[in-house]
């Protein structure tokens, strides 16, 4: 999903709570901030030798430990005020890829793109998943998406 996708998501359910679930079940606390906003850029070279670059822009979710008790959540309003003041201080990417970092004591920080949103009357639901990594040159690694003997592959590959 796109920063301006989501943006407009927030701009249609104006006034209500905003709710992410990073597993099956499990939910970031009604105690989340919005804490940071970040452009990423990643300019990589993968085990084929292929240069990468891209940006994402990340958003930042934390648990406070003060309000470890309060019940209701953020609203889409209160996000989209946070949004438009660090626009007018750092313009938003509003065409990347948007993910977000999160983690608390039972789940190492992980930094999610959106899998889905659903909305009811009174909320709207974030849902984030995990991604695994991927190897960028499989194709040029001999990596099929089933298993495979890997000296086979390291004999014909310049990756291994």
């Amino acid at each position: 999903m796109k920063v301006k996708e989501f943006i407009n998501m927030l701009d249609q359910h104006k006034g209500k709570e905003l709710m992410f679930s990073y597993q099956q079940d499990k939910l970031v606390g009604a105690n989340y901030h919005l804490t940071e906003v970040k452009n990423v850029q990643f300019d990589t070279t993968d085990c084929g030798g292929k240069t990468n670059f891209w940006e994402e822009t990340h958003f930042q979710l934390w648990e406070s430990p003060e309000e470890i008790e309060k019940r209701t959540y953020m609203t889409t309003d209160k996000i989209l005020s946070i949004l438009n003041r660090v626009d007018g201080i750092k313009p938003l990417k509003k065409e990347t890829e948007l993910k977000f970092e999160y983690g608390n004591e039972d789940f190492t920080t992980a930094v999610m793109p959106v899998r889905e949103l659903e909305w009811d009357q009174n909320r709207l639901y974030v849902s984030l998943f995990s991604e695994e990594t991927k190897c960028k040159a499989k194709d040029q690694c001999c990596i099929e998406e089933e298993e495979i003997e890997a000296e086979a592959c390291c004999e014909t590959s310049n990756c291994c």
